[in-house]
């Protein structure tokens, strides 16, 4: 099972929304260098652009940034558990819980997202 907010197949729009959106995340970068928030953004672009090597270097870069960022979590989680990677998912979604608990994200789009992948990792939540 695919976690995902979106439904359907990527059609040649969507990937070119997504490397619009790798191109002005990298640029944003470029003036901000320190704002972890977009090397989550360029981690989730890079999942869509099938580049998960990267993707992977984006997340850990926003985890050295600010490390109690509950969101870099969960979405390096669904990228992880997307690539098949189910423990390493299960450890970051851990930390998503983690700090999700000191800051409580609370938006119906990542309640959505928690109650279809904590099941499918065996993680209560």
């Amino acid at each position: 099972a695919v976690v995902s907010t979106q439904s359907g197949h990527y059609g040649r729009g969507t990937m070119h929304q997504y490397a619009s959106a790798f191109h002005f995340v990298s640029a944003a970068i470029n003036l901000k260098p320190k704002f972890a928030p977009l090397f989550m953004l360029l981690g989730v672009a890079l999942t869509h652009l099938d580049d998960t090597a990267n993707a992977k270097q984006a997340y850990e870069q926003a985890i050295t940034i600010e490390s109690d960022n509950p969101m870099t979590y969960l979405n390096y989680a669904i990228m992880l558990y997307n690539s098949g990677e189910k423990s390493q998912a299960a450890a970051q979604y851990s930390k998503f819980e983690l700090n999700n608990s000191k800051r409580d994200v609370n938006d119906p789009e990542v309640n959505a997202l928690v109650a279809k992948l904590a099941p499918i990792l065996h993680i209560g939540s």
